[in-house]
Order: C-alpha cells, then sequence, then structure tokens
C-alpha cells in the first residue's frame, strides 16, 4: 500500500474537524475534507519570497474571471504533508484571534520551549494586532518560525464559499486583502515576510491557492488534526500526536489556554522523542524554490 493510501485509511478512520477557532462539528462537511498526503510535486517547494509580488489590480485581472474547480482543505497546490523521504514532523500552530481567540497558551509555548521544540506559528492578522508583544516574542525565538493564517481568518474563496458558518471572501481582490493585509501587519511588527499561507478554517478553493502562490505564498495545511480547533481534552490530544509518522504536518491552536492542547502535546512530545521523532520548522523541511536553485 502506497504512503497516501496509508495516511487516508488512518485518517478515515474518525471524523476530522477543522473549524480554527470555530467550534462547531459537521461531520459530512469534514468527512468530505479529510486531508490525505499530497504528491511530493505538489508538497516539495514553496515559492520565493523574494519574487515579485503581483498589485491588487494585477490579480483581479488575473484571476477575477477564473470559477474554481475545488473546494475544501485538500486542494490542488496545497502542501498536505513534508516531501516524501523527510524524517521530522512539522508542529504548526494557528492563533486565529477574534472573540474567545486572541490570547496565548503560554503553557503550550513553555512546553515547546523547554523541550527545545521546533514549531511554525500561523498567525492571523486580527490576532497580530491584539498581540504585538507576543507577536514580536514568537518571532525573536529562533525555535520558531512566523506564517500567515490571514488577516480576518476566513476561509479563502473567489467566490464567497463559507466553511463551518464562516463567510469566505468573496472575490479575487478579497483574496489579495485576505492575504496581504495579514503579510503586512506581520512585516511590520516582525521585519520578516512569511513564506507560508493558511486560511482561516484551512478551506479554500484551487484559484485562491493560485493567487496565494503567486504572492509568494505556499499554502500549507496538514495530514494530522491535533485538537480538532482547541476542542478535545489532554488525552486525545496526546492520542492525536503519538499517531503522528515521519514527514506528517500537524495542525494544532495555540490560542486556547483553557483547551486541553497544550497538556496533550506536553504529555505527547517525550513518547514522540522516544520513538526517534525529531521536530523542524516548515522553512528547515519545505524548502523555497530559491533555496533549491
Amino acid at each position: 500500500m502506497t504512503r497516501r493510501s496509508l495516511m487516508t485509511v488512518a485518517l478515515g478512520v474518525g471524523a476530522v474537524t477543522v473549524t480554527g477557532c470555530a467550534t462547531r462539528t459537521d461531520t459530512t462537511q469534514e468527512q468530505a475534507s479529510v486531508p490525505t498526503r499530497s504528491s511530493p510535486e505538489a508538497s516539495s517547494a514553496a515559492p520565493s519570497p523574494t519574487a515579485p509580488v503581483l498589485s491588487r489590480e494585477e490579480v483581479v485581472a488575473e484571476y477575477g474571471s477564473r470559477a474554481p474547480n475545488s473546494w475544501g482543505i485538500d486542494v490542488p497546490g496545497v502542501a498536505m504533508s513534508l516531501p516524501e523521504g523527510t524524517e521530522p514532523v512539522a508542529l504548526t500552530f494557528d492563533c486565529c484571534g477574534g472573540p474567545g481567540g486572541d490570547t496565548l497558551d503560554e503553557a503550550l509555548v513553555k512546553a515547546l520551549r523547554s523541550s527545545g521544540t521546533a514549531a511554525t506559528f500561523f498567525l492571523a492578522g486580527r490576532w497580530v494586532e491584539a498581540n504585538p508583544a507576543l507577536t514580536e516574542e514568537l518571532a525573536a525565538d529562533p525555535l520558531f518560525e512566523i506564517a500567515n493564517h490571514g488577516t480576518a481568518h476566513q476561509p479563502l474563496a473567489v467566490s464567497g464559499a463559507s466553511a463551518y458558518g464562516i463567510a469566505g471572501t468573496t472575490d479575487a481582490g478579497a483574496v489579495y486583502d485576505e492575504i496581504m493585509g495579514a503579510r503586512k501587519l506581520i512585516e511590520e511588527r516582525t521585519g520578516t515576510t512569511p513564506t507560508y499561507f493558511r486560511s482561516g478554517t484551512a478551506h479554500l478553493d484551487d484559484v485562491s491557492a493560485e493567487i496565494a502562490r503567486s504572492l509568494g505564498l505556499l499554502v500549507v495545511n496538514f495530514n494530522r488534526n491535533g485538537d480538532d480547533g482547541g476542542t478535545l481534552p489532554a488525552p486525545s490530544v496526546t492520542d492525536r500526536l503519538v499517531g503522528m509518522e515521519p514527514g506528517d504536518i500537524l495542525l494544532a491552536h495555540s490560542n486556547r489556554p483553557s483547551s486541553g492542547t497544550a497538556a496533550g502535546v506536553t504529555a505527547a512530545l517525550p513518547v514522540l522523542r522516544e520513538r526517534g521523532m525529531s521536530f523542524a520548522r516548515l522553512s528547515d523541511v519545505l524548502p523555497t524554490e530559491a533555496e533549491q536553485d
């Protein structure tokens, strides 16, 4: 059985809830969106952040009349896992912002730091605005890197599609705004330009994924859902993590300190290390095109 088939079977055992910072469950939609391992070609390289970035007008002219063919978590152009043969796993944590989601799970961050565990934090623009000092602190830590989680934490769509009751962007211009607004906020606070993007709720269409790439970003989702939008108790989070395999990308949430995420991750990390697992930031294992030249 291929690695992709194995991941499909493993993830198909239970329903996957991916709500960003929403807490609604919708098993019909979730099961249709169960992520699987993408091909190596789809996930081997991020676009170079130094490539020329299109203007809003250019994006609208290029993509404004395009109709999407795919919608969900796993669409063409999205990295669902690390390239084949990658040994580390990538822990990614979303900070979504908004009501109930504007804080940082300090216990989770402490567990990562005390264990020397690398991670990537996807920050929404609204979270950055609410937490400028914490944004700078996370970006300054060499264990961590900062990625783009959209300005207002919206699903990324050129046609207004929604996910879990959260309305998506309405057109190509709005897709540009959702991506570039957060980029600007992150650049202003950290002095760095994010290379990776994940939309609010992790849902998007294929045209939006193309737009993101034209703006110098690779869309990165996941093949391991760690905490169902920060709603799982600690033992369930631990169970999710200890099932990881080399090359997996984990999604969990770092803005819900009352959830079981921190305790579950803390318990899982030594178990994973005993199995010989290692951890990496996305940029350590998902190289840019410029680095491959």
